[in-house]
């Protein structure tokens, strides 16, 4: 369980890094802004086009992907039906369904998978399905949410194609698929950016949690209880059930595709919600909530399946 345990050490250290420095104010009382500003239009687009244009696209369409594309459907779909009987609105229901669906594949889910796993590209499936597909179309949704009633058709079907975020991940994705080998000069300063993401996003999430209010006591209760029972507890047993009893899966691949939907929300939701300002206290208590209980689940996962 070593490698569950160092992968929470490291994000629980740079997030208490970031409350710290909320604390203290050393970078003033809009670091928070400014980082996942940085994170949004900057560093994160940096990070996904390195990551995705020296990508093998062929474990896109392996069969442990479907089992997670399935298992991540159905559990954002359970929220997305509640949102809409309980009437929570478009942003704050997408967040939501975010927050029950997408997983940390990235900054917790490479550790786990080299030390519980043991091999880091079993999370590639994960990381491509949630940056290609999942990604693009949460934050079309939000985009059309907040502005796209303003805007003319042919801007709205555009949209995707005006988000930082989507643009590096198809940018990434285009490379790939050429087979295009971009020159050391220019991708090692991409590079250099990408790597302020994950840190911005972290510090920016740990500046967030200063003077806020304990998780589960405000008007936020129901939808985060919500959708950490789906991130929690949903999303693993529909993969287990999907993956043994429809595709038949055992022993290490049934063991990979579990322990991967059982990682916890990712914090870059933070970063969409905070960036789109919708569903903000949403997505910090579930994050945080959903990586906290992560540590029991995956522990009782891998002793369960391995």
């Amino acid at each position: 369980m070593q490698g569950v345990l160092s992968g929470f050490a490291v994000i629980a250290v740079v997030i208490g890094v970031g409350y710290v420095i909320g604390r203290r104010g050393y970078l003033g009382r809009q670091a928070h802004q400014v980082l996942t500003k940085l994170a949004f239009h900057v560093a994160s687009p940096a990070l996904l086009f390195t990551l995705l244009a020296e990508a093998d696209l062929s474990v896109v369409f392996s069969g442990r992907l479907l089992v997670t594309a399935l298992s991540t459907a159905a559990v954002a779909g359970v929220f997305v039906a509640v949102g809409v009987v309980r009437r929570w609105g478009v942003g704050r229901t997408t967040i939501g369904a975010l927050c029950s669906s997408y997983v940390n594949s990235g900054n917790l889910g490479i550790p786990i998978a080299v030390y519980v796993l043991g091999d880091a590209s079993l999370v590639a499936p994960v990381l491509l399905f949630q940056l290609v597909m999942v990604t693009p179309v949460a934050l079309t949704v939000l985009d059309l949410a907040t502005a796209g009633e303003k805007l003319p058709l042919w801007q709205r079907l555009l949209t995707p194609l005006r988000n930082p975020v989507a643009l590096g991940s198809l940018a990434g994705v285009a490379v790939s698929a050429s087979g295009l080998e971009i020159p050391g000069p220019v991708m090692d300063p991409v590079t250099l950016i990408g790597n302020m993401a994950v840190p911005a996003v972290l510090l920016a999430f740990g500046i967030s949690l200063r003077g806020s209010a304990l998780p589960l006591r405000g008007g936020e209760r129901g939808a985060v209880l919500l959708a950490v029972a789906l991130k929690s507890v949903g999303q693993p047993v529909v993969a287990w059930a999907l993956a043994a009893g429809v595709f038949g899966l055992r022993g290490a691949q049934l063991l990979d595709v579990v322990v991967t939907s059982a990682l916890p929300a990712a914090q870059n939701i933070f970063t969409y919600a905070s960036s789109y300002r919708v569903g903000e206290t949403l997505a910090r208590e579930a994050i945080l909530v959903s990586t906290l209980l992560s540590v029991p689940v995956l522990v009782v996962t891998a002793t369960l399946l391995g």
